[in-house]
């Protein structure tokens, strides 16, 4: 979560202080960690959700304007940013993405690092139809040793210390796996589900 995040922002994004960030699919454990260094960065942070029940959870952990995602995300962030956004991480997928990229501003750049949707794949890709003018199109996947340990350390002390919290949605038990599974699956909660090997 932490490493995926942090590569979205530092390698996908180049992401600055100042800067305005946009997190499509934010209730996701990955789009709330995505916000949480968003903020610690010193940006702005919009995040969405389909489920207005879930705002709670984003605010919480300091985003600054939820949108419900209602399949125009780009006409919502252009009411509060009418040049749109200077960076914007997309993680539920293809469905969405051109919708987050009309999101984008001129030079903006929208990173796709997230298949929530299990949709991989643009078909007929024809880059001039398909990418807004000027904005910029990355992508990001990694692996554990991409997240410096300084950062892990940084963020370790930020959580001990109480300045930041983990987006940890509900703890399973080894014998509740199959409700973890269930759950993961329906997108029940917001954050991080956690299956303890321990009895």
């Amino acid at each position: 979560m932490l490493q995926t995040a942090h590569g979205s922002l530092t390698v996908g994004l180049d992401a600055q202080p100042g800067q305005a960030l946009l997190v499509r699919g934010g209730t996701s454990s990955v789009g709330m960690a995505a916000a949480v260094l968003g903020k610690r960065l010193g940006m702005t942070v919009l995040s969405t959700t389909r489920n207005p029940a879930k705002a709670d959870a984003l605010v919480k952990i300091g985003v600054d304007h939820v949108l419900i995602d209602d399949g125009d995300v780009a006409d919502q962030v252009r009411r509060i940013y009418p040049d749109g956004m200077d960076a914007a991480l997309e993680l539920v997928g293809t469905p969405t993405l051109p919708d987050t990229l009309r999101a984008t501003r001129v030079h903006g750049v929208t990173c796709f690092t997230g298949m929530l949707s299990d949709q991989w794949i643009v078909e007929r890709f024809y880059p001039i139809g398909y990418l807004p003018r000027g904005v910029r199109l990355s992508a990001y996947g990694g692996e554990a040793a991409d997240l410096p340990s300084v950062v892990l350390q940084s963020f370790l002390d930020d959580v001990e210390s109480g300045h930041v919290s983990v987006p940890v949605a509900r703890v399973y038990r080894l014998d509740q796996i199959a409700e973890a599974h269930a759950d993961l699956e329906t997108g029940r909660h917001s954050g991080k589900l956690v299956v303890r090997t321990d009895r």
